[in-house]
This record gives C-alpha cells, sequence and structure tokens, in this order.
C-alpha cells in the first residue's frame, strides 16, 4: 500500500474512533491522567471527613496499587530515576489511611524504605508536606515568610497578591489560612509517619523552608497599615476565606481543580466549618464528578479536559476533511458554544478593558478562561461562524478577548495578562516562574498567531503579529530549538513556533527557521519518530527519550511539513509511523507529554494519540497529496 492511501486509511480510523466516542451533548470526555496525587488524596480527605465510600476507596486503592515499580516507589513518568519521593509518600500514607492494606504489607515495607533512602518527609515537595501538616504529620511553621496579610494590599502596591499568577493563588490562600491557623486534624484512622520524619541523621526540614522567604517589604507595608497585628490578621484570614467561597465553581470545587479544592477543605475546616457543612459536601462531591476510568481503574482526574479535547478534535477533525455541517461538528460546536465565559474572572484584573468571552479548559469551568482554549475553540467554530450569525458573535467576542491578552513583551500567557514580575522569580523556590507568574511561552504564542494568521487574516505587516515574531526571535534557544511550557517540552514549543512563524508569513528560509528544521531533523529516531523525556524541563535542556511518542511524533513530523516545499525522506518516516501506530511501544503510547509543573505533575491526555496524529496526517495530504 503506497503513503497517500496509508495516510488516508488512517484518518479514517481515527475519524471513525471518534464518530463514535463522541459524548451525545457533542463533548469528548477522554482523561486527563494525571500523577497518583489526586487519587491519593482522595483517599485522604474522605477518611478525614469520616466519609466511608468503601467501594470508591478500595477502587481508589486497586489502582494506586497498580502504578507502584518493582523496589517500591511512584513514579510520574517512565523514564523517572527510581522513583519520585513525593508521589510514594503520598500512595504511601493514602493506602495506609485507607485501612485497606496493612504496613507490614511487603509492598509498603518496599515503598517505606524507599522513602527513608530517598532522605524522609524532610525532602518531600511542598503540597506533599502541607497535606501531612493538615493530618497531623508534619509540623507547620512558627515562622510563616509569606504574609497571608498580602491578600488585603491593594493593587497599586510594588507587590500585590495578583502578581502572582491565579492558579497558584488559588493554591497558596487555603495554605496560608490553614497554615496561620496551626491547623491539624486527626482521626481514628490517621497513620502516624513520625518515623518518617528523621533519616540519615539529618535535622528535619519545616515547611517554612518550603514557603517563601523574601516579602520583607511587603511585612513594612503592612506594620504602616492603622490597626493592631492581631486585627489586620483576622482581617487578611477573612479576606483569604472570602477569596476561597467567592470562586468556588457550580459543582463545588475550587477554581476547577481537585488540588485547590483538597486545600479548600481542610482552610474551611481550619475555619470552623464542621465536616458535614453544605460547601465541604459540594467540594466532595464535586471531586467525584472528576473520576474518569482508565485501563489501570478509577483515576481522579485534577480538572476534566473536556473543552480542551472537544475543540481539538472538531478542528483536527474538519482540517482532516470532516464537513462543518456533519452532525459530529455540529454538536461538537453546539458544545463550545454552550461553554464561552460570560463571567469576569481574575484575568480582567490586569486586563480590564474588554468583555469576557474566552473559553477555559474543563467542562464546569466558568470563570478561569485562558489563551489556549480560547484559540482552540476559535478554530473549531470558524467555520460555522461563516454561515451562521450565533456562532459568528461569539466567535468576534473571542477573538477580541483573545487579542486583548497578548502581553506587553509581544507574546501570550496562558492565563493572565501581564502577570509575569521577575522579581517573583528571585525567590528560593523551585520552578518559581511555572509556580509564580505566568510569562510569555513560545506555544501559547505559536498558537494563537496561527488562528490569527489562518483564520482572522493577520500576516507579518499588523502590529499584533509584528510584536509577536520579535518574542520568538528574541527567544530561540542557540540550538534551534523553542522551549514549550504545557507540553513536554522543547519539541511541543518548536513544533508552535515554527507552525506559527510559518503561518504569518515568515520565509522557510529565514534563519530561525533553518535552525529549527535542522534541529529537528537531528533529533529524529530511528524508527522515523520523536520522543522526548519530561526531564527536559527538569533539566532545562532537551534529553531524548529514546521511543517515540504519537503526540511528539505528529509534532516534530508537522513542523517539519510547515517548513518544506516538498516531501522528504525525515517527513514520510514520521508519516509512516503515525499510520500504524502498533508501533509504538505500549509505554510510549501513555507516556505523559503533557505539563503542569516540571518535576511535578505531568499529564497523559487519553485524547492526544487522536488530536496530534490526526492534525499531522491532514497536514500532510493536504500539501502533498491533494
Amino acid at each position: 500500500m503506497d503513503i497517500h492511501n496509508r495516510v488516508s486509511e488512517e484518518m479514517n480510523r481515527l475519524v471513525d474512533i471518534l464518530r463514535k466516542d463522541q459524548s451525545p451533548d457533542g463533548a469528548w470526555r477522554y482523561c486527563f491522567e494525571g500523577p497518583i496525587m489526586s487519587d491519593a488524596y482522595m483517599i485522604i480527605i474522605l477518611r478525614s471527613l469520616n466519609i466511608h465510600d468503601e467501594q470508591l476507596i478500595e477502587q481508589l486503592v486497586k489502582r494506586l496499587l497498580s502504578k507502584q515499580a518493582n523496589n517500591g516507589a511512584w513514579k510520574i513518568y517512565y523514564d523517572e530515576e527510581d522513583g519520585n519521593l513525593s508521589s510514594t509518600i503520598d500512595a504511601y500514607y493514602a493506602l495506609l489511611f485507607s485501612g485497606k492494606i496493612d504496613q507490614n504489607n511487603e509492598r509498603m515495607q518496599a515503598a517505606k524504605q524507599f522513602i527513608i533512602d530517598k532522605g524522609g518527609i524532610g525532602e518531600a515537595d511542598l503540597l506533599t508536606k502541607v497535606i501531612l501538616a493538615c493530618t497531623g504529620n508534619y509540623p507547620w511553621p512558627k515562622y510563616i515568610p509569606i504574609p497571608i496579610e498580602m491578600v488585603l494590599l491593594p493593587l497599586s502596591s510594588p507587590i500585590n497578591f495578583f502578581d502572582i499568577v491565579g492558579y497558584t493563588r488559588a493554591h497558596l490562600v487555603p495554605i496560608l489560612i490553614a497554615a496561620n491557623l496551626k491547623f491539624s486534624l486527626k482521626t481514628a484512622q490517621t497513620p502516624d509517619l513520625s518515623e518518617l520524619m528523621f533519616t540519615r541523621g539529618q535535622t528535619s526540614k519545616t515547611l517554612e523552608r518550603s514557603f517563601f522567604t523574601a516579602f520583607e517589604q511587603i511585612k513594612q507595608w503592612i506594620n504602616q497599615f492603622p490597626y493592631s497585628p492581631s486585627r489586620i490578621r483576622h482581617s487578611a484570614i477573612e479576606r483569604a476565606e472570602h477569596y476561597m467561597l467567592e470562586r468556588i465553581e457550580p459543582n463545588g470545587t475550587l477554581y476547577s481543580y481537585a488540588s485547590t479544592t483538597f486545600l479548600m477543605i481542610f482552610a474551611l475546616l481550619a475555619r470552623g466549618y464542621r465536616k458535614t457543612h453544605p460547601i465541604i459536601l459540594h467540594a466532595v462531591n464535586g471531586l467525584k464528578s472528576f473520576l474518569s476510568e482508565t485501563k489501570d481503574g478509577l483515576h481522579l482526574q485534577n480538572s476534566p479536559a473536556t473543552v480542551w479535547n472537544t475543540a481539538l478534535l472538531s478542528d483536527a477533525l474538519q482540517n482532516a476533511g470532516v464537513s462543518p455541517y456533519d452532525p459530529m461538528i455540529r454538536k461538537a460546536g453546539n458544545y463550545l458554544l454552550s461553554r464561552q465565559q460570560t463571567k469576569y474572572g481574575d484575568w480582567a484584573v490586569h486586563n480590564p478593558n474588554v468583555r469576557p468571552g474566552g473559553w477555559g479548559f474543563s467542562d464546569i469551568n466558568t470563570m478561569v478562561p485562558d489563551v489556549d482554549d480560547t484559540s482552540a475553540a476559535l478554530r473549531a467554530i470558524r467555520r460555522l461562524a461563516l454561515h451562521d450569525k450565533v456562532y459568528r458573535k461569539a466567535w468576534n467576542r473571542g477573538l477580541r478577548w483573545l487579542i486583548s491578552m497578548q502581553n506587553g513583551d509581544g507574546g501570550w500567557p496562558a492565563f493572565e495578562k501581564n502577570t509575569n514580575k521577575k522579581l517573583l522569580t528571585l525567590l528560593p523556590i523551585k520552578g518559581t516562574e511555572d509556580i509564580i507568574i505566568d510569562p510569555s511561552s513560545s506555544d501559547l504564542t505559536g498558537r494563537a498567531i496561527e488562528f490569527l494568521a489562518d483564520d482572522a487574516g493577520l500576516k507579518t505587516d499588523n502590529k499584533i503579529v509584528k510584536k509577536a515574531v520579535q518574542w520568538f526571535k528574541r527567544n530561540q534557544n542557540v540550538d534551534g530549538s523553542w522551549q514549550g511550557r504545557w507540553g513536554v517540552n522543547y519539541i511541543y514549543g518548536t513544533w508552535a513556533a515554527v507552525t506559527g512563524l510559518t503561518s504569518v508569513g515568515i520565509s522557510k528560509d529565514d534563519p530561525s527557521l533553518l535552525k529549527a528544521k535542522k534541529w529537528l531533523i537531528e533529533i529524529q529516531n530511528d524508527d522515523g519518530g520523536w520522543g522526548e523525556s519530561c526531564q527536559s524541563d527538569i533539566l532545562g535542556e532537551y534529553m531524548p527519550l529514546m521511543k517515540s511518542t504519537p503526540s511528539q511524533t505528529a509534532w516534530a513530523v508537522d513542523a517539519l511539513i510547515a517548513l518544506s516545499d516538498q516531501d522528504s525522506y525525515n517527513i514520510q518516516e514520521g508519516i509512516l509511523l503515525l499510520t500504524d501506530q502498533q508501533r509504538f511501544e505500549h509505554w510510549a503510547k501513555s507516556y505523559p507529554t503533557g505539563a503542569g509543573l516540571p518535576g511535578s505533575f505531568y499529564i497523559h491526555y487519553h485524547s492526544y494519540r487522536y488530536i496530534w496524529p490526526l492534525y499531522a496526517l491532514g497536514n500532510y495530504r493536504k500539501k502533498f497529496h491533494d
């Protein structure tokens, strides 16, 4: 069979799968599979609240055990050396808390030994320590370097609470409430992890070393308030509580994330809410709505990816030749129309002069739109907007919102405009640029300008595009790659940069694009595909996976298609691999290629084996075989 027929056959196969998997409301609800953290914390929350949902706990326990490695540890990606300390502590603690497995079990003993060998709880990440502190297994610090009073500072302050990106604020607020109130909840079933506190004769670290250790200027401003310190502290805690309550989504979760919701529940308990308070029970039910089946059992998604999946799949299908009037596309379009946001969320603090009009990531997200989902949704409804006034109105509103979110440096952030103060990155916290601020990134900027060029008609002579092109020129790496943010990592960023720049009219012979093409060809695997390790964004340099993954192969080959006027051996080898996904090793098909926090949170999108190959195959056929 020649390559043209193989491409068409594989595209037809993918279309048939997607037609079958679409939900009645038009959405695609493929799993957003993250680390075991959320499964572990769900068990901890249920036991802490004395909610005896034994069937759910047994299912989560089963999945946790299925993910344990032979050495007793849990990993967050396949090629992680030995295992991940924080994930292992999370799983070990949750399994003991479940009461379904005894600490003398051989597997539990292996996990315990791994924790000890890696330095114990004192070496864990911040979130793990916070959960342990909330449940009485780790000491809150006597001194909290970042003052909760920061929530009271006006926007005119040189540094204020809204300079920190929203998803971090939503985590930080409940942590600060619980920490300031020294909250600790133990039940009759709470395990005792004291033997894991001190290891190797080290002095145990406290949370103080994990919190921010600066902000002396903030304290000086706070001391100038004409009120007593205790009154100010009380007011700050009240304001922090209101901050959470004002950002609860209709399903009861905080800011649409499971991780923030776990923390909110503990913070509300710290504020004196009873365990059976309606807000807490509603939050628990909201968490349960995030449950999704996987091959390893039931998994609690940190946030469903429903809008993201639906927007990308609808556009990929149309790019592959499916008519915008096909019932599958019309149903997806109607779903996306229903999810366009109309609320002024935190994004409006730094961008107040535009009406809401963006899209968020998950089905229940009503107040946290982002640039990536918005550009994806706009691409998905563009063809429908050509002949339907309702879609056209939504498209115009979304377009205005997307353009308004461009940062002053020319790039696009994910969630909040110009939330990129470099001063905040000086804080001694691992990965501050990914945790504290929301800077421009190549993936967001590339896809934004690709949309603006292909679907809104903007080219290099437009001032919006010019600023973005200049941003790319300043931020290319010496080897020709660009670093991504929300995907792993350099292949992802380079693909987005290349497809964005070529769409707006940058010549394929431009030196920056020639360097990018050379780099992509150099890192191609022997099987014709591409694969990049999660270690890349931890080490800050490209790290090969040595095996190919479907999404990374699709990104790389799609970039080469954009950079080439003629078909080539490198492109054909990648395309042939994508037409036979059985050639990918089993573990590589589920390797996490989505990124949340470097070294802590990676995502295996179950939709990615369909989305990105379908885009690449469609672009290949249109360019070289139509």
